[in-house]
């Protein structure tokens, strides 16, 4: 139940980000926008290290090469999100980028990519993504 919780608090703050962010980008430029919100969170990262550790930077050598361009992913999604946004209605947006979302991870379930457990496709999940994809453009009428 907490992971569920936690999930939907993401997705609620990712929705509201988005909007933020799209309107500093309206005022700043998206990637003026970009480069404030990645510094931002930067800092308050950093800041909260102050408070809580739970790890070392010493053990990012044994971390996965791989595992090292979240960052930077960060700022694809920042920015295409500023974007995306800013050519549909955050609504739209937010249902094209989930079904996106849904698709890359049940990909990555699927071929056990990145180190996860594999995770055969079904048909009900093929399903579903149809359902969802359907409902994207229901939702956009």
């Amino acid at each position: 139940m907490f992971g569920v919780l936690v999930c939907i608090a993401a997705g609620a703050a990712m929705s509201v980000q988005g909007v933020m962010n799209t309107r500093l980008g309206e005022h700043v430029g998206a990637s003026e926008a970009n480069a404030f919100v990645q510094a931002t969170a930067a800092a308050l990262a950093a800041a909260a290290l102050l408070f809580h550790r739970d790890g070392s930077f010493a053990a990012l050598g044994s971390a996965p090469w791989y595992s090292w361009f979240g960052g930077a992913l960060g700022l694809v999604i920042t920015l295409t999100v500023m974007l995306g946004m800013r050519a549909l209605t955050p609504a739209t947006a937010v249902s094209v980028i989930l079904v996106s979302q849904l698709l890359t991870a049940g990909a990555i379930d699927a071929l056990g990519l990145m180190g996860t457990e594999r995770v055969p496709l079904s048909w009900a999940k093929a399903l579903g993504a149809a359902l969802m994809i359907a409902g994207v453009v229901i939702f956009k009428r």
